[in-house]
């Protein structure tokens, strides 16, 4: 409507596109232009206040909606005199990015709806759902029975629920069901324990505590306070809604090969269990798994994950890489120096567009990123925006999401940066929003800008030494999953224990020598080898080493090996041999030339033990197998 300024020829000499002059009316007088941006494909329509017109119009030329970008809101209606031309031209190169196709699964709900509460107000939501939903009512008492059979009613005690949507399993003690009779009131079956039943939805209006973690995340679960007539009307009307076939998103992807869970029984690595709001990780054997049908896809355990055993996939991890490097380096050409990347979800895109429309919108060198999941906009994606040439970092968390998870990341990230360059902006205020942006002075970015390549460990280490080119090592926070093992070399007797179930190879051993090897970049700090480690000899250090000393294998314990007594075979360990033979030699199954077997290899050891008196090999003469003479002779004898 002619309320914002563009510079078309500008904008497209910057981007490469073909931007056509600003229109009036798009969704109005100017629709004929939308159709044919349509019809031709590569458009980017630049308007997302009236998406459902657009949308509509795709659906009447029966072609695929354009990709919307908000340009107005984010960067068009601001309070900033600066020029808008490199903010612009970083949104239009980063709208352009294919976008990766979605994953998801369909989940069928047949409507079958289990309701919990009060007689008073679950028979009445009963009353509402029945014509639309197969409904069960679960009552503590026998007291209230309801003289109808438009729907089931059993009483007993929820023992425990699980599942989601579509899949619901739940355990119910003392379960008396109605049995049908005549005249009179209802009968009940004798009462039993342990009844199972499924289900698709379940409504809850029980004032006790929900039956899940995250009880809000659970899809399917619907839980309304039995004393707000409103909100148990809202939780019934949802409920109607839940039949039929549904998409579930599948928001990660898992590798369990790179696992650190656990080993030998060992228990490592725990970030995502401690994570998930939801309870859909559990562990299972040596890695761990997760509930598709549970995820509500906060994207935590990603920025947590030391290993990449588990990575957000809605969209992937290496497309909000490129996002961040692509806006970043299309800002910096199009002239703009220190940009600001302001990262956030659909809430905070709300009070983006809020702050524009009736506020002072967002500062010029403000660019904004949207994501599904701010929990999955990690250190190492923090990191990697910082040496695209971002002099900043604001993460903007919108309800619901996990502060702490997101605080740790903060600090890890602040951390690598040496610096305050990564906040937390908590505020649903999109006035405050836009104050504390105006109001933050542009650290000084990095020189030279990188754009990594890889997986998020390497991404974070190469974006480090990109931060910090005269740096040799960086001291990080107790919990970082980067660090050094440290091994107490009075202490290790070089069992190798730690060698056998590190995860990522990150120790090793020498085959030549007694020596206990350690390659730093590997190593996840995941906890394995301290809790293996029989003699305690092992700790952590926290801290990312950024010289190529980190690829290297660095000896952390090693001793003079043990000649064989009888060919000179260097095997085992001097010091061990020593201690087990002082230990040994007064005992009497050691005698002899037995005490000696110890300070044999193995070779050698079985052929003294072969030689020698009361050998365990000597089997005697095989015995002769019995003949047809030998039958006949005994029958003669007899």
């Amino acid at each position: 409507m002619g309320t914002q300024s563009i510079d078309a020829k500008a904008l497209s000499e910057a981007t490469g596109f073909e931007v056509t002059p600003p229109c009036k009316a798009l969704c109005t007088s100017q629709i004929e232009l939308a159709a044919k941006g349509l019809t031709q494909g590569n458009a980017v329509l630049c308007c997302t206040q009236e998406a459902r017109t657009f949308e509509a119009l795709a659906d009447e030329l029966e072609l695929e909606p354009a990709p919307l970008l908000d340009l107005r809101d984010r960067a068009g209606w601001s309070a900033d005199e600066g020029s808008k031309l490199p903010k612009m031209s970083a949104l239009a190169a980063e709208a352009m990015l294919p976008a990766a196709p979605e994953k998801s699964l369909d989940v069928i709900s047949e409507g079958l709806c289990l309701i919990l509460g009060a007689p008073e107000v679950a028979l009445e939501a009963a009353d509402q759902l029945a014509p639309h939903l197969g409904v069960t009512v679960l009552l503590e008492s026998s007291d209230d029975l309801p003289d109808t059979r438009a729907y089931d009613v059993v009483t007993g005690r929820l023992r425990k629920a699980q599942g989601a949507l579509g899949q619901f399993r739940v355990t119910i003690d003392a379960l008396r069901m109605i049995e049908p009779g005549g005249r009179g009131s209802f009968t009940l079956t004798e009462p039993r324990d342990g009844g199972v039943s499924e289900c698709d939805v379940i409504l809850d209006l029980r004032r006790d505590a929900p039956l899940f973690p995250a009880h809000e995340k659970r899809e399917g679960y619907l839980r309304a306070d039995p004393g707000r007539p409103q909100a148990v009307a809202a939780a019934v009307m949802a409920a109607s809604h839940l039949v039929g076939t549904f998409e579930k998103p599948l928001y990660v992807r898992t590798e369990p090969l790179l696992c650190a869970h656990s080993r030998a029984g060992q228990v490592g690595c725990t970030s995502c269990l401690d994570l998930c709001p939801t309870g859909a990780i559990s562990p299972d054997g040596d890695h761990v798994s997760v509930d598709p049908m549970i995820c509500a896809g906060c994207g935590a355990c990603s920025s947590a994950c030391p290993s990449g055993a588990i990575s957000y996939d809605a969209p992937p991890v290496d497309l909000t890489f490129r996002r961040v490097q692509t806006l970043a380096k299309t800002y910096l050409d199009a002239g703009g120096t220190a940009p600001r990347l302001l990262v956030h979800d659909a809430h905070g895109a709300e009070m983006i567009r809020l702050s524009a429309r009736h506020g002072d919108g967002l500062p010029a060198d403000v660019i904004p990123l949207e994501i599904r999941a701010i929990g999955a906009f990690g250190h190492a994606e923090t990191v990697a925006a910082l040496a695209a040439g971002f002099a900043s970092v604001t993460l903007l968390p919108g309800p619901g999401a996990d502060l702490p998870a997101l605080g740790t990341q903060v600090a890890l990230s602040n951390a690598i940066s040496c610096g305050d360059k990564v906040t937390l902006l908590d505020t649903p205020d999109p006035d405050a929003m836009s104050a504390a942006l105006y109001g933050e002075e542009a650290p000084t970015p990095v020189t030279t800008p990188v754009r990594p390549m890889g997986t998020r460990r390497q991404i974070t280490r190469q974006a480090a030494r990109a931060l910090h080119p005269e740096t040799e090592s960086l001291a990080l926070p107790e919990g970082a999953p980067y660090g050094a093992v440290l091994v107490d070399q009075d202490a290790c007797t070089l069992c190798l224990s730690c060698v056998s179930l590190c995860p990522s190879g990150a120790l090793g051993d020498n085959p030549d020598l007694p020596q206990l090897r350690f390659q730093e970049d590997a190593c996840l700090q995941c906890g394995l080898c301290a809790n293996v480690c029989p003699e305690d000899a092992i700790a952590y250090e926290p801290r990312l080493l950024l010289t190529d000393e980190a690829f290297d294998q660095k000896v952390l314990n090693e001793e003079e090996p043990f000649a064989c007594v009888e060919c000179g075979t260097l095997f085992g360990v001097k010091s061990t041999i020593d201690r087990i033979t002082e230990k040994l030699q007064a005992h009497p199954m050691f005698d002899g030339d037995k005490l000696r077997m110890i300070q044999m290899c193995d070779d050698c050891r079985v052929n003294a033990q072969y030689h020698s008196e009361n050998n365990p090999f000597a089997v005697g003469e095989p015995r002769r197998p019995r003949t047809t003479d030998d039958y006949l002779s005994k029958r003669r004898d007899h």
